[in-house]
Formats: structure tokens, C-alpha cells, sequence
């Protein structure tokens, strides 16, 4: 029976993703704020002082590798995930995935809902991820959204009171120094 390898410490993974994002030109992609890799590692950068564990960062770092339903440009087609989780490890990816494969519009207004459908824009196919998956998503939302609303105050403008409410609906979902920060950011008392 085949064993897989052990994954590498998440410092390493961590590594040897930025090598895979560098490989695959995010530090050539515009992105508001400067280039793609720039707001990836700031994303990763704010889950980590929000306490989020190894593997949210992880995927905070790589959400972008597989476009999402905001962002067209992908590094990686979807059919070539075992790349990133070799990469990263299974986990992180499988956040990663979920994070790109939502479809924002059906998916997002009842992300908070036990059971609620959860649609894959890539395949169609809609499931109901377990809580753990759902405060990923969220906390990791939070934190792209935050960062551009950061560096673009035009996008803050438009999207910061949508923003702002659909954060409050994900209460339960985000941590308290997300919710802090949503606040803060965009203007919540």
C-alpha cells in the first residue's frame, strides 16, 4: 500500500508556495494595492494577527491560485490541484478551493445557515460545507475584502456597506478580531 509523504511544518510549506506563486508570475499580475503577490502575503499577513491556524494562513497566501468569482486571473486551472497541495498540503488547498469555487452571488447570503446549499461555480454541484470550512471561508473573506477596502478607497466606497452587512450576517462565523477589524475598516460601530 502506498503511504503519502508527510507534510512538510507549515514554514516551509509556506516557502515553497511563494516559490509556486513567483513560478507562476503573481508578482507580475496588477492587483489594486501593487501586484497579486503583494495582496496575497498581506491577506496571509492578516490572518496570522488575527491568530488563524497554519492552514488558513496557507491558504490566505494561495487564494487567488485558482481565480475566484471577483478575480478571472488563475495561476492554476482547477484540474491541477494536486500541484498546490503538494505544495501546500491538502488541507490549505482544500480552502483554497472552496474559497475560488464559490459562486458569491447563491452561496454567500446564507454562508451563516447550517445546511445551506454551498454552489461550486466551477462544476455546479452544490454541498454543505461543515462549520469549520464555512468560518475558513468567511475569516478568509474578511480578510481580502478588508485589504482591498484598505488600499482602495473608491472600493470601499461602493462595497463597504454591502461589505459591512453581509460580515455582520457571518457574525457567528468570524473571529472577534475579524469582527473588530470589519469595523474598523468599514466603518461599523
Amino acid at each position: 500500500m502506498d503511504q503519502e509523504p508527510p507534510e512538510l511544518p507549515s514554514d516551509l510549506r509556506e516557502l515553497s508556495a511563494l516559490d509556486l506563486l513567483r513560478e507562476l508570475g503573481a508578482e507580475q499580475i496588477p492587483h489594486p494595492g501593487g501586484t497579486l503577490l503583494a495582496h496575497l502575503r498581506r491577506v496571509r499577513a492578516v490572518l496570522g494577527e488575527w491568530g488563524a491556524r497554519p492552514e488558513l494562513c496557507l491558504a490566505g497566501l494561495c487564494h487567488a491560485f485558482y481565480g475566484t468569482d471577483g478575480f478571472a486571473t488563475a495561476l492554476l486551472p482547477a484540474e491541477r490541484r494536486a500541484e498546490l497541495a503538494q505544495a501546500i498540503g491538502a488541507e490549505a488547498e482544500g480552502i483554497v478551493y472552496l474559497y475560488a469555487s464559490c459562486d458569491r452571488a447563491v452561496s454567500q447570503p446564507v454562508l451563516a445557515d447550517d445546511g445551506a446549499g454551498f454552489r461550486d461555480r466551477f462544476t455546479g454541484r452544490v454541498h454543505s460545507p461543515g462549520r469549520r470550512l464555512r468560518q475558513d471561508f468567511a475569516e478568509l473573506t474578511a480578510a481580502n475584502e478588508l485589504d482591498l477596502a484598505r488600499r482602495d478607497p473608491a472600493f470601499r466606497a461602493a462595497y463597504g456597506p454591502d461589505l459591512l452587512s453581509l460580515f455582520g450576517r457571518w457574525r457567528e462565523l468570524l473571529s472577534e478580531p475579524a469582527r473588530r477589524e470589519c469595523r474598523a475598516v468599514l466603518g461599523g460601530s
